[in-house]
């Protein structure tokens, strides 16, 4: 398989990156000045793209590559990828359901924990020495608490889950009820945001939960309400959140993901009722390996007419 050419679109991880290029002709979009001339000198040899969160495979890259077969997405989330363009094709797309579905269940509930219990502001409140000249405020209670969840997949019922271990009543909020889940179903979010303490976003990113957080939910949730997401950016109002979190309108928010990753509204910086990670939600050394051999084996069995492991397209 040496001479099908791979393009990789971004820097995503080393060891795909290395294993990639032990078994392909690899190709960096990213190290080209002119990505222009990659596709005029290589187009007809790539065969398949990598992408992931940051940058898929949009209308335009598929049309360059007139001999594209497969898009293997480094990532569970798919709206960086132009599915209806690759069906219209006929390409083939991955991507890597369930082997991250436990970090980011678990990044979820660590972001309620440092967001109540005032995780970060406490380790400052140590490192800089304050501890032995002052008082520090208190922190609140996660266990108990109403958890609402927008999104019962995978990810959502892992959270569910582990939310259960602190004896918090849940309810969620998704296209249709499930069957499988004994939580109460709201069939709005508005609902589901009135009657929660902390509302968790863990839907997929579609036109139809584009900014599914607006105005509307954020003053359900209210004023002692805490908003964590680990979906997509674009789930939520961003400028929204950050009126209400000014105003007093929002308890307090923990954030992995952000509307134009890698900038972040500048007034959340200074924010104490705010914990920001950078997007890191299954980025554990073992679920991106993990994830990494994911995109490989769909990439070797494409090019080896077997049947591809997690299909989408």
């Amino acid at each position: 398989m040496e001479k099908i050419g791979v393009l990789m679109t971004t820097p995503m991880s080393n060891y795909l990156e290395q294993e990639l290029a032990a078994r392909f002709t690899l190709f960096k979009l990213w190290t080209q000045p002119c990505k222009n001339k990659i596709f005029q000198e290589n187009s007809s040899a790539i065969r398949a793209v990598v992408g992931d969160t940051k940058c898929g495979a949009d209308a335009e890259l598929i049309d360059s590559l007139p001999t594209l077969e497969i898009v293997a997405s480094y990532s569970v989330g798919l709206d960086k990828i132009d599915l209806d363009k690759c069906k219209d094709k006929g390409v083939r797309v991955t991507n890597t359901p369930d082997v991250l579905t436990d970090d980011v269940a678990d990044l979820a509930v660590g972001l309620v924990l440092a967001v109540l219990r005032r995780v970060c502001e406490f380790d400052e409140f140590v490192k800089s020495g304050k501890w032995k000249n002052g008082h520090f405020e208190l922190g609140s209670k996660f266990s108990g608490k109403s958890v609402g969840i927008v999104g019962l997949g995978r990810i959502g019922t892992a959270i569910a889950k582990r939310v259960e271990a602190f004896g918090c009543p849940i309810s969620y909020h998704s296209r249709s009820e499930k069957s499988h889940a004994n939580y109460k179903y709201y069939t709005n979010i508005i609902d589901l945001a009135s009657n929660c303490h902390i509302l968790i976003v863990a839907c997929s990113l579609t036109e139809e939960t584009h900014q599914i957080v607006n105005r509307k939910v954020i003053d359900a949730l209210g004023p002692s309400g805490i908003l964590i997401n680990i979906g997509r950016g674009a789930h939520i109002d961003e400028p929204e959140l950050v009126s209400a979190l000014l105003e007093g309108r929002l308890g307090g928010a923990g954030l992995d993901v952000y509307e134009n990753e890698p900038e972040v509204p500048e007034q959340m910086l200074g924010l104490n009722n705010v914990v920001l990670l950078p997007h890191v939600g299954s980025d554990t050394e073992e679920t991106s390996k993990a994830m990494a051999d994911l995109v490989i084996e769909n990439l070797v069995a494409h090019f080896s007419n077997k049947p591809l492991l997690t299909p989408v397209v």
